[in-house]
């Protein structure tokens, strides 16, 4: 397209023509030429020069909006950095390091300096200085820079609080294992073959019920000494436990898996302690003295069993009445398919069927379990009593005066049920000397019926 130039109009034009000569002749006029040679003069809008006034303004709104969101993204990173100080001025408390305090300390000192110097700019409007974009940058580095360090740190505390958990484990270790040792030497001293110790200054004269209920617990220990030894044996043998206890208890209902120790602690009792209301368990040794009252004859057998060292006893008086008493109850306990299971060969059951006594842990523990039942028998005689002994029928309900729980836990009411405690089986059963019961252990099953 070619521009022409516009030259003077003859004053003989006409009115039109003047007027367009008018218009080109003003500085703001724009030329266009066109196809046919005239040339064509356009007033620029006014409403240009408003439109550039507001693209300026805007532009300043935009400015100062990045500049406040620098400002923002700053004062966000100090707080980060003086969030990152303070954690670590925690840190350097326990343990106690002056350098780490000092030095976290200037730095909360410093971000708050600048801190203060941000905030006295901002009310004075002196942000002019500030580059949008390289302060925002500065700022997300600066608080990345302090959450690494407060991460840091973190790490730093959860690694010195681990180290703390592992001390104090290793201390509740080492304290468990002298317990365990400890429980382990006086489990030792219960079940050893030595002298029984208890009743050592006792006399005849002062004897009282309470004395068999001494020893009765003392026996009941052994009894339950030997039945986890038993238990622990199966166990390394691949038994089936459960189907064990199903075995002897076919309508037990337990709490607990470990409660069903219970029910061999029951089945080794009633083995152990059938024929307890015969003296010496119909087993007598010799005939008794005429000069001798038979209740202190039974007490000085009594004081003599309890005295003994077992170990050296057994194979000395092969045919003393508890030397048979132990090897009768041992193959009435221990059947041969089960010895054999167990040991994988019956010769612990030949040799004690020849009359001899093994030694293994598993037959010592059996005999001290059997020499504490014999004493018993013998002391509940020594009162000249009639004594008997009983046991408590399943489903049978609850009752303090001849019964007591073999566990701990209580069975409390449930919310619209009443809870009745009924016997599930008995583990030891009950005595009675004379007018005087002495408990026996049960272990007890609710049986819940809703109240109407």
């Amino acid at each position: 397209m070619e521009t022409f130039k516009c030259r003077s109009i003859p004053n003989n034009k006409s009115k039109i023509a003047r007027t367009f000569q008018k218009v080109i002749n003003l500085k703001t006029a724009t030329r266009i030429a066109s196809n046919n040679g005239i040339g064509m003069c356009v007033l620029t809008p006014q409403n240009k020069f408003e439109d550039h006034s507001a693209d300026k303004n805007k532009n300043g709104r935009d400015k100062r909006r990045a500049v406040l969101e620098a400002l923002m993204a700053k004062l966000f990173a100090g707080v980060t950095t003086i969030k990152a100080a303070y954690a670590e001025l925690q840190m350097a408390q326990n343990p106690y390091n002056s350098d780490d305090i000092h030095a976290a300390d200037q730095a909360v000192v410093d971000e708050l300096k600048q801190l203060s110097e941000l905030k006295r700019k901002y009310f004075k409007n002196d942000l002019d200085h500030l580059s949008p974009q390289v302060t925002t940058m500065l700022a997300e580095i600066q608080e990345q820079q302090s959450l690494m360090k407060t991460y840091e740190i973190t790490i730093r505390k959860l690694e010195a609080q681990v180290e703390a958990k592992d001390s104090d484990f290793c201390s509740f270790k080492k304290q468990l294992d002298e317990c365990i040792a400890y429980n382990k030497s006086l489990e030792k001293r219960l079940n050893a073959s030595g002298p029984i110790p208890l009743l050592d200054s006792i006399k005849f004269s002062a004897l009282n019920p309470s004395h068999f209920v001494q020893v009765l617990h003392f026996t009941s220990r052994s009894i339950r000494s030997f039945v986890k030894l038993m238990v622990r044996e199966m166990e390394v043998a691949c038994w089936d436990i459960d189907a064990a206890v199903k075995a002897i208890e076919p309508e037990a209902s337990l709490a607990k898996p470990s409660h069903r120790c219970f029910v061999f602690e029951s089945f080794v009792s009633k083995t152990l302690l059938e024929g307890f209301n015969q003296p010496q368990f119909t087993l007598h040794e010799s005939s008794l003295s005429e000069n001798s009252p038979r209740e202190q004859y039974y007490f000085n057998k009594f004081k003599e069993v309890k005295s003994l060292t077992l170990k050296h006893f057994l194979p000395q008086n092969p045919n003393s009445s508890l030397a048979r008493f132990t090897r009768t109850k041992y193959l009435q306990l221990v059947h041969a398919k089960m010895e054999c299971s167990l040991f994988g060969n019956l010769n612990q059951r030949k040799l004690v069927n020849n009359g001899g006594f093994p030694d293994s842990a598993f037959f010592n523990a059996f005999a001290e379990m059997a020499r504490r039942v014999w004493s018993l028998n013998l002391l509940a005689f020594s009162f000249g009593d009639q004594i008997s002994i009983f046991q408590i029928s399943k489903d049978c309900r609850f009752s303090e005066v001849y019964m007591e729980s073999i566990t701990d836990e209580s069975l409390l009411d449930s919310d619209g049920d009443d809870v009745d405690l009924r016997v599930g089986f008995t583990v030891v059963p009950g005595f009675k000397i004379g007018k005087t019961v002495i408990q026996s252990q049960v272990y007890l099953s609710p049986t819940i019926s809703s109240v109407s």
